[in-house]
C-alpha cells in the first residue's frame, strides 16, 4: 500500500513539474527571463507560490529545468539524424540549426540573458543541464570535424568557434525582427537564415 501511494505521489509530482516546466517554457519564450516572475509561473499552473518554491527554490532553477527540456528535444533530434543511413554531417548540422531557429521563431525557445551571473552560476550547478550540454557539444563536435575533413566547413576555423556560431542561432534576434516585419513567411525566413549561416552573404554561383 505504501509503495502504491509512493508511486502515485511520484506521478503527481512529475505531472506538476511537467506543467510548471511547460508554463516556464512559454513565459521565457514570450517575455524573457528578466521579466518572468515566480508569481506568474504559480498563477499559470494554478498553484500557490509557496508550493512552487517547494519544487523549485528559485527562478534560476526554473530556467535550468526549461533548458533541460529544450536540450532533451535537441538531443533526440540529433540521435534521429545520426541514425539516418549515410547521414551527411553538414546536412545534419543544417537540420539541427533549422530546428533551433524554427523553435525560436514559433515562440518555443526559452529566452535567457547572456550576461547574468546568478543564472549562469545556477545553470553550471545544475547537473542535468551540464550533462546534456556536454553531450550535445560532443555529438555536434563530431559532425563539425567530419564536415571540416570533407571540406564542407573551413578547416581553418576552430571547432569551438563553429559550435558557438551554431548555438547562437537559437537566440538570433534577426528571426524576431523578420517575423515582426511580416513581409516574409517563416519558411522563406528560415531558408535565408540557413543560407547565410552556412554559405555567407555571397551570391549563389548558378553556373556550376
Amino acid at each position: 500500500m505504501n509503495t502504491a501511494k509512493s508511486r502515485l505521489q511520484a506521478q503527481v509530482k512529475a505531472l506538476r513539474i511537467e506543467a510548471i516546466t511547460g508554463a516556464v517554457h512559454g513565459l521565457l519564450a514570450g517575455k524573457g527571463y528578466e521579466a518572468m516572475t515566480m508569481d506568474e509561473v504559480a498563477e499559470a499552473v494554478g498553484m500557490s507560490k509557496a508550493s512552487l518554491y517547494k519544487l523549485f527554490p528559485s527562478k534560476e532553477s526554473l530556467a535550468a529545468q526549461a533548458m533541460v527540456q529544450v536540450l532533451d528535444q535537441a538531443l533526440a533530434l540529433i540521435d534521429r539524424l545520426r541514425d539516418t543511413p549515410a547521414a551527411d554531417p553538414l546536412d545534419c548540422l543544417q537540420q539541427l540549426t533549422r530546428w533551433a531557429m524554427q523553435t525560436q521563431y514559433d515562440g518555443e525557445m526559452p529566452s535567457l540573458p547572456a550576461q547574468n551571473s546568478a543564472l549562469s552560476a545556477a545553470l553550471l550547478a545544475h547537473e542535468p543541464y551540464v550533462e546534456r550540454l556536454l553531450s550535445m557539444s560532443l555529438k555536434l563536435g563530431v559532425w563539425v570535424a567530419e564536415a571540416q575533413s570533407a571540406g564542407q566547413i573551413d578547416p581553418a576555423l576552430p571547432a569551438d568557434f563553429v559550435l558557438y556560431q551554431l548555438y547562437a542561432r537559437a537566440c538570433d534576434p534577426v528571426l524576431g525582427v523578420m517575423k515582426d516585419d511580416g513581409r516574409f513567411d517563416r519558411e522563406q525566413t528560415l531558408a535565408w537564415m540557413i543560407k547565410v549561416q552556412f554559405d555567407g552573404l555571397a551570391p549563389v554561383d548558378r553556373s556550376r
